[in-house]
């Protein structure tokens, strides 16, 4: 949907302005696809050798912690994973994780996310991806799929246009979701011009950005997360 499409099907309300646009927000791991791209990716640089043994450990680590529901750093395991591409070119890498996109995830993307997103566009809606993992990831699945606009975490780049360990800003998980949707939503569209109709979410770490939404979905969802579903009347969907 172009900017202009976006901007003309948003109807006049009944005091003679426009009304809000409607924001559908999906997650990317586990909801619009089968599986976590961020952990897949891994087990590649694992087989790959690009990760040293250490640095596995320590992601094995926070992986055992992270199943846990124990706290920890968002950031400081995506500088891990992202040792394997630290001081390279931004255009390079980009360029591989476009290819890990094609040969590992493509094939995931679930049928039913890809059609109820064309069926929310057709009603005018404005479709947002908004990701914990990688953008070039997301940047590869939306030349593919029916959603207008992402959201994903983004890498340091540095001066020589060379990848860091470091995230730039924050990763786009759990609290950091509303944050960032809500900083899109506003320099896009303005305060107060935009609404979160649908948004549809796998993991409870997913629950602060279903809250926002007037339509909450749950897709496949873990234990907390159908419980929470459950209590707020949620729907739940499986999209197996």
């Amino acid at each position: 949907m172009t900017d202009r499409e976006i901007e003309n099907s948003h109807m006049p309300s009944a005091d003679g302005g426009k009304a809000p646009v409607e924001l559908v927000v999906f997650d990317f791991d586990g909801t619009s696809i089968n599986g976590n791209s961020p952990v897949i990716l891994v087990r590649r640089l694992v087989r790959q050798r690009r990760l040293k043994v250490s640095v596995i450990a320590r992601i094995a680590l926070w992986g055992a912690a992270y199943k846990l529901r124990l706290p920890q750093s968002e950031s400081w395991v995506r500088g891990l994973v992202f040792r394997a591409y630290a001081g390279m070119p931004k255009r390079e890498v980009d360029e591989r994780l476009r290819k890990f996109y094609d040969e590992a995830i493509a094939g995931r993307f679930r049928d039913q996310a890809d059609a109820t997103m064309r069926s929310h566009r057709a009603q005018g809606r404005v479709v947002l991806v908004v990701s914990a993992t990688f953008e070039p990831i997301v940047e590869r699945a939306q030349e593919h799929h029916p959603f207008d606009f992402q959201i994903s975490t983004r890498m340091e780049v540095d001066e020589e246009g060379n990848y860091t360990c470091r995230v730039a800003g924050e990763p786009v998980e759990g609290e950091e979701k509303p944050r960032a949707i809500e900083r899109f939503a506003n320099e896009r569209f303005g305060e107060g011009n935009w609404t979160i109709a649908y948004a549809y979410g796998d993991h409870h770490s997913d629950r602060p950005m279903l809250g926002m939404a007037k339509t909450a979905v749950a897709v496949n969802p873990d234990r907390p997360l159908k419980r929470t579903a459950r209590r707020e009347g949620w729907q739940i969907v499986d999209w197996e």
